[in-house]
C-alpha cells in the first residue's frame, strides 16, 4: 500500500493511461478524484467501480483548456477529500497534424489541451501542495517528446514542452516539498491511438512500429505505465525532480543493424 491515506488527483482518469493510473493508485491506498473532460457519467462509473473495491473515490468533470474550470474542479475536490496530495496530468489528444494541411483549430486544440491544460492543472494545484509543504505530481510527457514521429509535430512538440515544463517547475516547487516528475510512454495500447493498432489505413505505420520495437512488444499495457505513476507518487521517489523516466520498450533505442541470433 504504498501510497496509504494520500489523494490522488487524477486528470484524464476516465480511460486509457489515466485509468489505469485510478486503479492502480487506489489499489496501492490512495483515495482517488477522476476526472474527465466532458463526461460526468465517465468519471462517475471509473470512480464506482473503485468505490466497489472498498476505496474511496468520485468523479469529476473539468475542460483543462478552461483555466477557471481547472481551479473550480480542484476547489471542489479539496473540499471534499480534505487535501490534494498527488497530481497526474494524463488528459491529452493525439492525431496528425502535417505541415500545411493541418486546420489552425486543429493545431491550437493539441496545445491547449496537452501542454495548456497540464500548465492550468498544475498552477491550480500548486498552492494546496504549497500550504502543505507536500505534493507529488506526475506529467504524462511521450517518447515523441525525445524523437520525432512523422506527421504529428504539433504532438511530439506539446510532449517536449512538458519535458521542459517539467524540468523548469523544479526551481519553483522543489524547496516547497513538492516533487514534478514525467513519464515518456511509448506505444501504449489506449483509445487514443486504436485507429493505428486498427485501421487498415495504417498498417504500414503500425507495421514500422512493430519492426522498431526492440522488446517485442509493440505496444505496452497501460498498467505498466501506471506502476511507475505509482512509483512517482510514492516517498520512493523523493529525491526526484524533474526527472524523465522513458518507458517505451526500446523504441527509441535507435536502429538494429546487429546480426539476429
Amino acid at each position: 500500500m504504498k501510497l496509504s491515506g494520500k489523494v490522488a488527483l487524477v486528470i484524464g482518469g476516465s480511460q486509457g493511461i489515466g485509468e489505469a493510473v485510478a486503479r492502480q493508485m487506489s489499489a496501492e491506498g490512495a483515495e482517488v478524484a477522476v476526472v474527465a473532460s466532458g463526461s460526468q457519467a465517465k468519471a462517475d462509473a471509473v470512480a464506482a467501480q473503485l468505490e466497489s473495491t472498498g476505496a474511496k473515490a468520485r468523479g469529476y468533470v473539468a475542460d483543462v483548456r478552461n483555466a477557471q474550470e481547472v481551479e473550480a474542479m480542484v476547489k471542489s475536490v479539496a473540499a471534499d477529500f480534505g487535501r490534494i496530495d498527488i497530481l497526474v496530468n494524463c488528459a491529452g489528444v493525439f492525431f496528425p497534424t502535417p505541415i500545411g494541411n493541418t486546420a489552425p483549430d486543429d493545431f491550437s486544440r493539441m496545445v491547449d489541451i496537452n501542454l495548456k491544460g497540464t500548465w492550468n492543472s498544475i498552477g491550480a494545484v500548486a498552492p494546496i501542495m504549497k500550504e502543505q509543504r507536500y505534493g507529488k505530481i506526475v506529467n504524462i510527457a511521450s517518447v515523441c517528446g525525445v524523437m520525432g514521429f512523422g506527421s504529428f509535430a504539433a504532438y511530439c512538440a506539446t510532449k517536449a514542452a512538458i519535458i521542459m515544463l517539467t524540468k523548469t517547475l523544479v526551481f519553483e516547487l522543489a524547496s516547497h516539498g513538492i516533487n514534478v516528475n514525467a513519464i515518456g510512454p511509448g506505444n501504449t495500447a489506449t483509445p487514443i491511438n486504436e485507429y493505428i493498432r486498427t485501421d487498415p489505413a495504417y498498417k504500414d505505420v503500425l507495421a514500422e512500429i512493430v519492426a522498431s520495437t526492440p522488446s517485442g512488444k509493440a505496444y505496452s499495457d497501460a498498467e505498466d505505465i501506471a506502476q511507475i505513476a505509482v512509483f512517482l507518487a510514492s516517498d520512493a521517489a523523493r529525491a526526484m525532480h524533474g526527472s524523465f523516466v522513458l518507458a517505451d520498450e526500446g523504441y527509441s533505442a535507435g536502429a538494429d543493424f546487429s546480426t539476429k541470433d
